[in-house]
């Protein structure tokens, strides 16, 4: 007979788990639907069992097997969930905790002294910020000439394949007649890097940095490349200016088609399916303007891939797995593609720099020749 594990809940520890979860985790009943829709269950044998780390944390136990670290925040468990337990804020406190015994994974601390030093997640120069722009004529923001402040992030202006993104949504503003500009190498990091592998103090911190720039530059209207930074500039920053609105560059777009000011005339002809990112859609209920722009596109069919907008399969590239290793075979995006195939698309569209990363790398690795990733604000550059 196997002996069990004697397991002891020390009670500070217990009180500290209750203080970082906010007692999140109170209001689970245990019935197992958070596990069964979490998408770990497609690609590995045994699941993540999303239910047991709730358990813990109403016990008090930490994590001590490294499943906490597979969570990619893709939030369906939470939309799933019979009793709105907010899982994502559960799965942050149980990683806190780690972070506090100097238990994180490796890659992660690495991750976080970048942030520190270099204003970005990428340990690349912070003095390199701004050559993303080079030849646009785009200028540094002043909020006297300017409707928007055009926010890159971090993967945007230093991710070469992202950069494109940053570049085709700059020139498509000013074929529209937006009066845009940037901030250049003062561009601050919006600490969603931290937070997304639950170093919430050093995501406060960076929050309040970020915040202390946009109030000294005037900053109002705020257009993000990435829904990650959109999520954390809506949903979890101090609300210090009442008139401070960040959008999404998608929700940005499909306003300026929707005034007249953004009209396409080139044709794009091409089945188009979307892929949509966890931040946009199931975060902050966003499933419609980037459909809207491509539905402005002459030629354009958008086909819908199983599943899609609120089951949407999420990429995998949140929740800080960015930063970490996925097993060849465990890849979400391995499925997605896929399921782009299936549906006929020949262009699986997206509109996160993460989801682009992860199904481009999918689309290499399944060697398909007949489907093409592509960002929509690519798609809109080239239907102008």
């Amino acid at each position: 007979m196997d002996q069990l594990e004697e397991v002891v809940i020390a009670d500070e520890r217990w009180e500290r788990l209750l203080e970082l979860t906010g007692n999140a985790a109170a209001t689970c009943y245990q019935c197992g639907t958070c596990t069964a829709v979490c998408p770990w269950g497609l690609v590995r044998q045994e699941p993540l069992s999303v239910r047991l780390l709730v358990r813990k944390a109403q016990l008090g136990i930490p994590d001590q097997d490294g499943q906490l670290w597979l969570c990619t925040h893709c939030a369906q468990c939470e939309a799933h969930c019979p009793r709105g337990v907010n899982v994502g804020q559960v799965i942050d406190g149980l990683r806190q905790l780690i972070w506090e015994q100097n238990q994180a994974p490796f890659g992660l601390p690495t991750m976080l002294w970048s942030l520190y030093w270099n204003n970005n997640p990428w340990s690349q120069p912070p003095s390199q910020r701004s050559l993303w722009a080079e030849g646009l004529g785009l200028p540094r923001f002043d909020p006297e000439q300017h409707e928007i402040l055009l926010y890159a992030g971090c993967t945007a202006s230093y991710d070469r394949r992202a950069q494109k993104i940053a570049r085709a949504v700059v020139k498509i503003l000013q074929a529209a007649g937006v009066t845009v500009g940037y901030l250049a190498e003062e561009e601050p990091c919006c600490g969603e890097p931290a937070r997304s592998v639950g170093h919430t103090p050093f995501f406060h911190e960076l929050a309040e940095r970020a915040a202390n720039t946009f109030e000294r530059n005037g900053v109002a209207h705020l257009v993000t490349i990435s829904p990650h930074c959109y999520d954390v500039f809506r949903n979890h920053y101090p609300r210090r200016d009442p008139n401070f609105h960040p959008l999404h560059y998608t929700q940005y777009l499909a306003n300026l088609v929707e005034e007249g000011r953004l009209q396409f005339s080139g044709q794009v002809d091409q089945r188009i399916t979307y892929q949509d990112p966890c931040y946009l859609g199931r975060y902050n209920n966003e499933y419609q303007a980037a459909r809207h722009t491509l539905g402005a596109m002459p030629g354009a069919e958008l086909v819908e891939m199983e599943p899609s907008a609120e089951e949407s399969l999420c990429c995998g590239g949140g929740g800080g797995r960015m930063w970490l290793e996925t097993e060849a075979g465990q890849r979400f995006g391995d499925l997605r593609v896929q399921q782009a195939n299936q549906c006929g698309a020949k262009i699986l569209a997206t509109a996160c720099p993460f989801c682009l990363a992860c199904l481009e790398d999918s689309v290499k690795a399944s060697r398909m020749t007949e489907i093409r990733v592509m960002d929509i604000a690519e798609l809109a550059l080239q239907a102008l």
